[in-house]
């Protein structure tokens, strides 16, 4: 049986280009129509990880019996672990295999099979030892909006040798087909709603043949921003104040945990309309803490917004003094003491990953104690922000890096305890990645802000792409891969910067 017409392409050409290894050659001759959506790996600790699939296509029975195995060699003549789960409609027959008794720092393959068929092959790898030496490969990724562009972002990371991708939100836009929009294409189906409507959702989104083939290369860590749900959503609140609100979130989280190679022990509860605890933390060896944070269940309802709604707007500091309430929070004070509490100062690194940009930025001239600010982000909250790197201060880690997405734009920032003091020390470094596929706003927008931000290295706004890293005890290196043409699954991905950031010495540096 054929497989589909993009996903041939996509392996025949990086068989022409030399760069296909043998997991992806497989895929030439296997059978994909059970598993047209791919497999994907995450979670990983240095004994266990999670392995993911989900079964496709018509007349599946009630429940299906699906083998996984987990390989040594990507010839799997020396199988480290295997099982059997099952896939039922009450999870839309996906799997949340959980092999354990691993070892550590070392490379595995994957595989799924059911109904007679047999998934492609993927590749993922556990973490080293807690006290192990280690260096870390990895690229920060979000807001791959379907409809924005094609994926060739996902097919340049899939050519990177990298041992972890960390999502930063906005995996899907909930959004229906765009009226008039005369895009090459559109998602398909209405406005999320529903359960089904957002498991269709996840469907088109991972039908992509380039982002399978990043989930088939290395494990994720996943956290989420607002359009795994809703638009701008804060906590049990959507911005168009919907009365029925937290029963489109619970079928949303529901979705969200199906599609995410996450432990079955996260799944939600049937009566649930709780948010998943994503604030995790997650070591790699003694090089590095990566905290995962979530920056939407429980934060406050943004202040000032437009007439009749709730959510993000964009404001003068002087015309909501809102903005500065003391106990407002983005992550909810259980996050913000459980953050505290989690910053090791054992480790070279710590790596906060969440959802946008932390840095300060006006788009007005900041003296006088004036500004303007957009108040979904950071910067609707920056009391909470400033607990945080405070925080942060007293706990001594060695060296932190914020990682983010969300704004659909390249930020590369020092964070000050007070920004209005470019003479206050940095704490921390900031790289804030731009979409894969989502619009950016203005760039003169961009450039002018610079002006108002001094602590701000570089903003772009016009760039799709993502940002890859490089992790060593003594140095950190980033580099901005931008996409040349976003309407081009085969376009060229350039680096359009390069950073540095040095052990003991807080703030980014061009490279």
């Amino acid at each position: 049986m054929s497989i589909n017409t993009d996903r041939r392409q996509l392996l025949q050409w990086a068989l022409a280009a030399g760069a296909a290894p043998l997991f992806l050659r497989h895929a030439l001759a296997a059978d994909t129509e059970r598993f047209a959506l791919g497999l994907a790996s995450g979670c990983p600790r240095p004994d266990r990880l999670v392995l993911w699939t989900r079964l496709t296509g018509p007349g599946l029975p009630e429940q299906v019996e699906v083998r996984w195995e987990l390989a040594e060699d990507e010839g799997f003549q020396r199988i480290a672990a295997s099982g059997v789960e099952a896939a039922r409609p009450d999870s839309a027959h996906t799997v949340h295999a959980e092999p354990s008794g691993l070892k550590p720092d070392r490379w595995y393959w994957y595989r799924f099979s059911a109904l007679g068929q047999r998934s492609v092959v993927g590749r993922t790898r556990t973490a080293p030892a807690p006290d192990a030496p280690a260096t870390l490969r990895f690229a920060i990724a979000s807001c791959q909006r379907y409809d924005h562009g094609f994926y060739a972002a996902w097919r340049d990371m899939a050519e990177q040798e990298l041992d972890l991708v960390l999502f930063l939100g906005d995996y899907i836009y909930e959004y229906g087909p765009g009226k008039d929009s005369q895009a090459k294409r559109q998602h398909t189906g209405r406005a999320c709603q529903t359960l089904d409507d957002y498991r269709q959702r996840y469907a088109l989104h991972k039908s992509d043949p380039h982002l399978q083939a990043m989930h088939a290369r290395a494990p994720w860590l996943c956290t989420w921003d607002d359009h795994e749900v809703s638009n701008d959503y804060a906590g049990n609140q959507g911005d168009n104040l919907a009365a029925d609100f937290p029963a489109r979130r619970a079928a949303a989280v529901q979705a969200y945990w199906e599609h995410m190679p996450f432990p079955k022990a996260w799944q939600p509860r049937a009566d649930n309309l709780a948010p998943l605890r994503l604030y995790q933390h997650w070591d790699w060896g003694s090089l590095a803490r990566v905290i995962t944070l979530d920056g939407r269940s429980w934060r406050d309802p943004q202040v000032c917004p437009k007439p009749g709604r709730s959510g993000s707007n964009t404001v003068d500091l002087s015309e909501c003094p809102a903005l500065i309430e003391p106990n407002r929070s983005l992550l909810g004070a259980a996050q913000e003491r459980w953050l505290a509490q989690t910053w090791d100062a054992s480790r070279p690194w710590n790596l906060l990953a969440q959802q946008t940009l932390m840095a300060r930025h006006s788009q007005r001239d900041t003296s006088n104690g004036g500004g303007r600010y957009w108040t979904d982000g950071w910067d609707g909250y920056p009391a909470a922000r400033s607990r945080l790197l405070n925080d942060l201060a007293a706990a001594k880690v060695p060296n932190a890096v914020v990682l983010g997405g969300d704004v659909h734009a390249n930020h590369v920032a020092g964070l000050r305890a007070d920004f209005d003091r470019t003479d206050s020390p940095l704490l921390a470094s900031e790289f804030c990645g731009t979409s894969i596929t989502s619009h950016g706003g203005s760039q003169e927008r961009m450039t002018q802000g610079l002006a108002h931000n001094p602590h701000m290295l570089l903003s772009r706004s016009d760039q799709r792409g993502y940002v890859r890293f490089d992790l060593k005890a003594g140095l950190m290196q980033a580099e901005l891969r931008a996409v040349l043409d976003p309407w081009d699954a085969q376009s060229a991905v350039q680096a359009q910067a390069r950073f540095v950031v040095e052990a003991g010495k807080a703030g980014p540096q061009l490279a």
